[in-house]
């Protein structure tokens, strides 16, 4: 490899780590389930907290490395999340991971904000294009090879490997970039909105926190309607500082153009609507359909698989299309997708009634995801290009968050629903039962129940688990469908959404996955 490659080499390598940590726990979750003795809801604060993170603090870390130096923020990124992964992979219990699983989200969120502004930084004219296109390329792999990846080590080597696994891998990013890589940083005067970054994490984190104990306490109960109330004082707060910043951390402004809202809506229901019941079908293929890690992996990857291909062939085709015909009909797609695989998962299906639909959802990534930055930049004036960026992908990682809350509660609720009407549980052991249908304990359910009723209970396992899959794939499909007629009746402009000319905080391509 030529010397001015390096670069390339070390933020790619960062970008594909911190991407496919997102997916690459999906398939070790039983595996997780099983050796902390993890509950339903702790499996999804593992799941749920690393995208929460990362969007919380995505603006404020862009902010950071203007401030401090690109190249440092990036270095202190990879240690923070090496650090991290350490912990994740040599966690005693639940609560152990999540909070390590927290922090490497911070890290996460340090490497993904210097991305593209190094990318900027270092290269220009042809080898710009050609780094961009690398890194756009490493970042729709991650999503296609984490749910594999995941599932290889966790069935060779044991789950708490896809965490060590990054250790190596961030000592060799750090060392490139130390020795290759020049610091860089913004323009002079830029300071960190620190008041609106702590009430946007403070929103974010009680709304996913109230989302989550709704469904697990009750929406009556104290903490749940403290959480969402403080949720609102947060968001209320957030609002009022940010008018009164002149350099905000995002200018309300912005969301006052049709165009830029709904696109943000677009960019939140997107990943709301794409993603997060695939951590929902991993339990389904290993805990009731009994597959392996490694098989599971393979199960769920159409979807990545497709969206990979039609992103990067369709390039130059979505380049003459109106990014909301190419924003809005991929959206639809996605929502076409999850309907099909709510129609296809019943008590009786086996793996393979995913596919149609994960195919179906994938080719409309692959449509909406190259186009939905361009089309945010567009929407903006070029001078709140960098800001318009950051708050696109900021809405993808939250829309991934909440959606796993939001999902994650109404599975639950669906599955104790239906052992509740079952007739076949104890009322007494009908929460226990639930919980361990829903937390990846399916298994055991029909392994511990007496053999004169180990029929009922395998039935009720594919019963309660297929209906509370039915459900999430239903919302994840009306959500996708409601966002791309939202797009298609809002979002104008001429073919390829005529973006400003790239600045050093914004990047010409983007991943096609989260």
């Amino acid at each position: 490899m030529r010397r001015s490659w390096w670069p390339l080499a070390a933020i790619t390598l960062g970008n594909f780590m911190l991407l496919i940590d997102v997916t690459i726990v999906n398939t070790a979750l039983p595996q997780v389930a099983r050796g902390l003795d993890a509950s339903f809801t702790s499996l999804q604060w593992v799941m749920d907290i690393y995208a929460l993170a990362l969007a919380a603090l995505l603006m404020v870390a862009g902010s950071a490395a203007d401030l401090f130096g690109r190249r440092r923020l990036y270095v202190v990124g990879l240690a923070v999340f090496a650090v991290s992964s350490l912990v994740c992979g040599l966690a005693p219990d639940a609560g152990v991971l999540i909070a390590a699983r927290a922090v490497q989200g911070v890290g996460a969120a340090a490497m993904f904000a210097t991305n593209t502004p190094l990318l900027m930084a270092t290269y220009s004219g042809r080898d710009r294009g050609i780094a961009f296109g690398v890194w756009g390329g490493t970042s729709g792999a991650a999503a296609a090879i984490g749910p594999v990846l995941g599932g290889v080590l966790t069935e060779y080597l044991d789950w708490r490997a896809i965490f060590l696994v990054n250790l190596p891998l961030t000592a060799i990013a750090v060392w490139i970039t130390v020795r290759s890589i020049e610091e860089s940083r913004g323009a002079s005067g830029v300071r960190i909105d620190w008041p609106g970054a702590a009430s946007f994490t403070v929103c974010a984190g009680a709304l996913t926190y109230g989302l989550m104990r709704g469904g697990e306490e009750g929406w009556a109960d104290t903490g749940t309607v403290a959480a969402l109330v403080t949720a609102a004082i947060a968001l209320l707060a957030f609002a009022a500082v940010e008018r009164g910043k002149r350099q905000p951390l995002l200018d309300l402004g912005l969301l006052r153009r049709p165009t830029f809202a709904v696109l943000m809506a677009a960019a939140l229901l997107l990943q709301a609507g794409a993603f997060p019941y695939l951590t929902y079908a991993g339990l389904w293929l290993q805990s009731v359909l009994g597959m392996s890690p490694v098989q599971a992996g393979l199960a769920v990857t159409p979807m990545a698989g497709v969206s990979l291909v039609v992103g990067a062939a369709g390039g130059r085709l979505l380049d003459r299309v109106a990014p909301g015909r190419s924003l809005g009909g991929g959206l639809l797609l996605v929502g076409a997708g999850a309907l099909v695989n709510a129609a296809m998962v019943t008590p009786d299906a086996d793996w393979t009634a995913f596919v149609p639909g994960l195919a179906l959802a994938g080719l409309g990534i692959g449509l909406a995801m190259p186009v939905l930055v361009s089309a945010a930049l567009g929407s903006a004036p070029p001078e709140r290009a960098g800001m318009a960026s950051g708050a696109v992908n900021t809405f993808r990682q939250l829309g991934y968050a909440l959606g796993i809350a939001v999902l994650g509660t109404v599975f639950a609720t669906r599955v104790r629903d239906m052992v509740d009407d079952s007739g076949t549980v104890p009322a007494r052991a009908a929460g226990q039962t639930a919980e361990a249908i829903s937390g990846g304990h399916a298994d055991a359910v029909i392994a511990t129940a007496p053999p004169a009723h180990a029929d009922a209970a395998r039935t009720l396992v594919h019963e309660s688990f297929a209906a509370g899959l039915d459900r999430i794939c239903l919302i994840s499909g009306i959500a996708a469908l409601a966002a791309g007629l939202l797009v298609l009746a809002v979002v104008r402009g001429g073919p390829g959404g005529a973006p400003p000319k790239p600045t050093p905080e914004q990047s010409p391509a983007e991943p096609i996955h989260a």
